[in-house]
């Protein structure tokens, strides 16, 4: 086996990777940017080299320093991860020749299958049903529209090298169709250096359904079942769950032989999934072929019982695969919520920063399932604005569904992220709808269902009762604590009432909810609305996690104390309060409100980001829905339009410039 690899990558999947090495007894060898020296995966391996800025296409991308690094160190073999070199042929053929091994295919099947418009066509010569497409290099933006006529609206455009959502667009019309072009080139380029880009027919209410294969150099091969992707957001993936609600064994084994098929034709050797889109009648079509492990391989290790990174590095070294397709099994429900460093009630926005406290749910396996987290950052470390705004995976385990569902929406309301938002109240959100629960979606489900983007209104708490009783007992445990201190004045102790008002505090109007708390032995006893309940906790002051019981029943949600205020979090809602007196309550609804400042004047960064373009001059008449600036941020462009007719005043930053939250670009008349 063996002794030490090195990992091309960074982040979760290079910690992951890590981990598995090291329960093989392997010595690992981290490479790292300038923005990421202290960076997890560089704290966990065994020996790290810094290979360049932080910029990926000074550093990650580049395959010379990579090879320095494996001659530096000594390192026998490479795993490459997903995104960044992993699918790169020319990288692993370079490798090949430096005799160090690729963990991942052999060059010229990643050439053939890792291209999409190659795989395409061998595709179709191996007779595998393909979607209808232009499957060769497009010249420009006005070719671009002159196929997607051809084909029929709407076209998805896509870049060859792409991957994890980046470089891809629909169009549904010639206007999207020309920008989507234009946006897609510029992303392959900058993401992949690759900015080739082909179109095919966009299949209406489409699953996502992939398989998970490997195969070793002596011809043999497995699927590994069915993983379902098909909960995305603009193409990008944010709930996997294996296997699907859709699949029935017939199908499942007609796609896995398919896929096989595929793998066989280019003498594929390691893991790989083959992506198709699934119709409603349960057609399905090849997609494309991701020449590396994926970043939702977790999911279906939990339902087969496999380590697949341990089967990469050993059909690499050149062992054959330990198990047969008869070994393959099928074990209770998975599902993966992958957790973004992104703001989803500003519109997905990225958000970059100090960690100022992460606190992910414990990792747990009891009778009822498993709670795994895999990632690549730390309490108190930095989210940077130069990479992929996953900060990490949630991925539970359990019987069925249904249990996977409730599994992980526990472990939702036990992950603390502060200092940065993150899309958690999203997946929440997500988790409880009906639609999702049912299992009757497709890759439409967010636009569908989240047609106008996502606020705090979409997250309605189901019980709450809950969230002010847990207010009152919070308050009371802090003002208990207060009323208890020693050197009082003799005659003049602090006493506590047992009666409070909780306000609720909303942007629309507080809510006044009458209360008694009265003190007993492991908790407090809530009298609210003629109800009785009973919280019972351990909960100390300060700690993020409120875990306990009322009336019996197990829940865990998170405090935060702001001074006179405090904030609950549960099942994806944030809840605001203030407890008080009556009286001080009454005086609180006199106060006057503070007027928001008047900013329509301003076009505002609405993230750190880099200034890619700014489209308008001083004194330029613009139209509602013009595109005034262009900004980059975690490998993203977010174009930023006119609300209205205006006019160009002042232009206060300049192309090239690292922006701050809510710095001033334009200014208007």
């Amino acid at each position: 086996m063996f002794k030490k690899i090195l990992i091309a990558n960074r982040g979760e999947i290079a910690c992951r990777v890590i981990k598995t090495a090291r329960k093989m007894g392997i010595l690992t060898v981290a490479v790292y940017s300038e923005a990421d020296k202290d960076a997890l995966h560089v704290d966990l391996a065994d020996e790290a080299v810094c290979i360049g800025p932080a910029a990926s296409k000074e550093s990650y991308l580049v395959a010379d320093k990579i090879i320095a690094a494996c001659k530096q160190t000594g390192a026998e073999a490479v795993h490459p991860g997903y995104g960044f070199l992993s699918e790169n042929s020319e990288f692993s053929r370079r490798l090949e020749e430096e005799s160090v091994k690729f963990i991942g295919p052999k060059h010229y099947s990643s050439s053939k299958m890792g291209d999409k418009i190659e795989s395409k066509k061998l595709a179709l010569e191996a007779k595998v049903n393909t979607i209808p497409g232009y499957n060769e290099a497009i010249s420009g933006p006005d070719e671009a529209v002159k196929i997607a006529q051809g084909i029929g609206y709407p076209v998805m455009i896509k870049a060859s090298a792409g991957g994890g959502g980046k470089g891809l667009r629909v169009a549904f019309n010639d206007k999207e169709a020309h920008e989507g072009f234009s946006s897609c080139v510029n992303e392959a380029k900058n993401a992949f250096g690759d900015d080739r880009v082909f179109i095919e027919k966009y299949v209406l209410e489409p699953r996502h359904i992939e398989i998970q294969l490997i195969g070793d150099s002596f011809g043999n091969y497995v699927y590994l079942n069915e993983r379902d992707c098909s909960i995305q957001r603009r193409h990008q993936k944010v709930i996997e769950e294996a296997p699907s609600p859709f699949v029935d064994p017939a199908m499942r084994k007609a796609m896995g032989e398919q896929a096989v098929a595929l793998a066989r034709a280019v003498k594929y050797e390691s893991a790989g999934t083959v992506e198709f889109v699934v119709g409603a009648d349960k057609s399905f079509y090849f997609l494309e072929m991701n020449t590396r492990l994926q970043v939702e391989h977790p999911v279906t290790e939990l339902i087969t019982g496999v380590d697949l990174v341990e089967l990469m590095i050993r059909v690499a070294y050149g062992e054959k695969l330990p198990i047969t397709q008869a070994d393959v099994q099928l074990n209770g429900w998975s599902m993966e919520c992958r957790i973004n460093a992104e703001d989803p009630f500003r519109g997905f926005l990225p958000s970059t920063g100090r960690l100022v406290k992460f606190q992910p749910p414990k990792e747990t396996t009891d009778a009822n399932g498993t709670t795994r987290v895999d990632t690549g950052v730390y309490d108190g470390g930095e989210i940077s604005m130069f990479y992929d705004s996953m900060i990490a995976k949630l991925i539970v385990h359990a019987k069925d569904r249904n249990s996977a569902i409730e599994r992980m929406r526990d472990a939702l309301n036990g992950f603390v992220i502060r200092g940065i938002s993150s899309n958690i109240p999203f997946q929440a959100a997500l988790m409880q709808h009906k639609r999702f629960q049912s299992g009757n979606f497709n890759t439409g489900f967010i636009a569908e269902e989240y047609p106008t983007g996502f606020d705090a209104s979409m997250v309605p708490h189901d019980d709450p009762a809950l969230l002010v009783s847990v207010a009152a007992y919070v308050y009371r445990a802090f003002t208990d604590r207060s009323a208890s201190i020693t050197g009082q004045l003799q005659g003049h102790e602090r006493l506590v009432s047992d009666k409070w008002m909780v306000v609720r505090l909303n942007p629309e109007g507080n809510e006044h909810h009458p209360v008694t708390a009265s003190l007993v032995a492991g908790g407090y006893d809530i009298e609210y609305m003629g109800k009785h309940y009973e919280l019972r906790s351990s909960w100390k002051l300060g700690e993020s996690l409120f875990v306990g019981t009322c009336n019996g029943q197990e829940f865990t949600l998170q405090v935060e104390r702001h001074k006179t205020r405090y904030s609950l979090f549960h099942w994806g809602t944030r809840a605001d309060f203030m407890v008080m007196s009556a009286r001080a309550a009454e005086l609180l609804a006199l106060m006057p409100e503070k007027q928001a400042p008047d900013l329509s004047k301003f076009l505002m960064s609405p993230m750190p980001g880099l200034l890619r373009e700014v489209a308008v001059k001083v004194g330029q008449e613009v139209k509602a829905g013009e595109k005034l600036a262009v900004i980059e941020a975690m490998k993203m462009e977010n174009i930023l339009k006119a609300d209205q007719d205006c006019k160009v005043k002042k232009i206060s930053a300049a192309a090239g410039e690292s922006l701050t939250v809510d710095q001033i670009i334009i200014e208007f008349e």
